[in-house]
């Protein structure tokens, strides 16, 4: 009689070791994975910084160059002002046509 009586407690113990040891296996893996997780997260991480890095020196380039075209374009309205319009000139051509026949009688 008493082998049946322990042979249900060890059925059971059996058992309970069985579980224990899968619940144990299955932390291990959550483990793992976590720390593998975690690994990623902290080289994303400084790749984003170098990344983020990288496009504020770009951005920098850029606003300088746009300081410097914006200076240019400034300089060439500036300059535009000293020139000429072609309405002007066409006013200037048919002036000189209109006093060209007296430069020609004075030449003679």
């Amino acid at each position: 009689m008493p082998e049946q009586q322990i042979s249900p407690v060890t059925s059971l113990l059996s058992e309970f070791n069985t579980k224990l040891r899968d619940i144990e296996e299955r932390q291990r893996l959550i483990k793992d994975r976590v720390l593998l997780i975690g690994e990623n997260l902290v080289s994303l991480k400084e790749e984003t910084i170098s990344e983020i890095s990288q496009l504020k020196v770009k951005a920098e380039k850029i606003e300088g160059e746009l300081e410097r075209i914006k200076g240019t374009i400034a300089l060439l309205v500036e300059e535009s002002k000293n020139y000429a319009r072609k309405t002007e000139l066409e006013m200037l051509y048919r002036q000189f046509k209109m006093f060209q026949p007296l430069m020609e009688k004075d030449k003679k």
